[in-house]
């Protein structure tokens, strides 16, 4: 019995998952269609289509562990420490004073390759 349940759902989600590709469509051959209508119109018209589009997807099952994952997500990052103002800037000179340290090394050994194949060539 569960096999067919799952199986029902699969079939159902696919059947979901064409109606967003077909209301998205829909939405796209809609602004080209109707490009006589003023800008607004048109945008409003896609969102509110991408809005219902949206709500079917998420209610198939990868819809809904997507929107399961961003949920998450959201609760991980406001439990992120994040750096203060001054750990922040003084990575950032790091970084930046190891990147200037590595570009004059490879410029030096560019050079001295340049120079070295110069002579070789001749």
């Amino acid at each position: 019995m569960n096999a067919k349940v799952e199986a029902k759902t699969f079939r159902l989600d696919g059947l979901k998952w064409l109606l967003v590709v077909l209301l998205v469509g829909a939405a796209v051959a809609g602004n080209s269609y109707y490009a006589e209508f003023p800008l607004l119109y048109r945008v409003l018209a896609i969102v509110a289509i991408c809005l219902v589009a949206l709500v079917v997807a998420v209610n198939t099952a990868k819809g809904n562990a997507f929107w399961t994952l961003l949920r998450e997500a959201q609760a991980e990052v406001r439990r992120v420490v994040w750096p203060t103002r001054q750990e922040a800037t003084q990575t950032t000179l790091i970084v930046v004073v190891f990147v200037l340290i590595m570009a004059l090394i490879l410029w030096a050994l560019d050079s001295a390759l340049g120079w070295a194949a110069s002579k070789v060539i001749g």
